[in-house]
């Protein structure tokens, strides 16, 4: 039987056309669009050329990716980590987010069959959990993991609900479904290979 966390091919092409590369190690579709389209990919803990990467959960939809940049950009980052430094309550919430994102990341990579990634063994991703750093990696872990495993996460996809809610197709215009699917890969997880 078919998971509807599994990707398909054009799944894949979407992916592709929402970040503007090819879609590299996609083992699952963690979170979809009211209409079906792609939200979050879930990506192997070691890519196919054998680089580390320890971010599992992987914003794709360029609406959704667009308006937590704007976030960022406002500064909210260092906001939520003053207050993880403040409230005890919240920082153990933050580390229970951080460990959850290490047990998916392991059933991740379980499926994926990359076995144990020794290089990132412990390291969750956005500043798990000690702080903020990446809300694009906060918010795709509450998306895959639903609400209430992410808190910081939660707070995130609140906070671009005027952009971009799950009850609403924004996928209209957010990336050209017709154009190609890119093939080049110009990302840094590539050019490390080649130095």
């Amino acid at each position: 039987m078919r998971d509807d966390r599994d990707p398909r091919p054009a799944d894949l092409d979407t992916i592709s056309r929402q970040l503007g590369r090819p879609a590299r190690d996609v083992v699952e579709i963690s979170a979809r669009c009211v209409c079906g389209n792609p939200l979050v990919a879930a990506t192997a803990p070691r890519l196919g050329n054998g680089i580390p990467f320890p971010t599992t959960f992987y914003l794709t939809h360029p609406v959704l990716t667009a308006a937590v940049s704007r976030l960022e950009a406002a500064g909210t980052m260092a906001g939520m980590t003053e207050r993880l430094t403040a409230d005890p309550a919240l920082a153990a919430r933050h580390r229970c987010a951080h460990e959850h994102y290490l047990a998916e990341r392991d059933r991740i990579g379980r499926r994926a069959g990359t076995g144990e990634v020794p290089e990132i063994a412990g390291i969750s991703a956005g500043g798990m959990p000690d702080r903020v750093k990446c809300l694009h990696a906060l918010a795709g872990h509450a998306l895959a993991a639903g609400p209430g495993i992410n808190v910081l996460g939660d707070e995130t996809l609140a906070a671009v609900a005027e952009d971009w809610t799950p009850d609403r197709c924004t996928c209209a215009g957010a990336w050209d479904p017709g154009a190609p699917v890119p093939t080049k890969d110009l990302s840094r997880h590539v050019r490390h290979l080649t130095r």
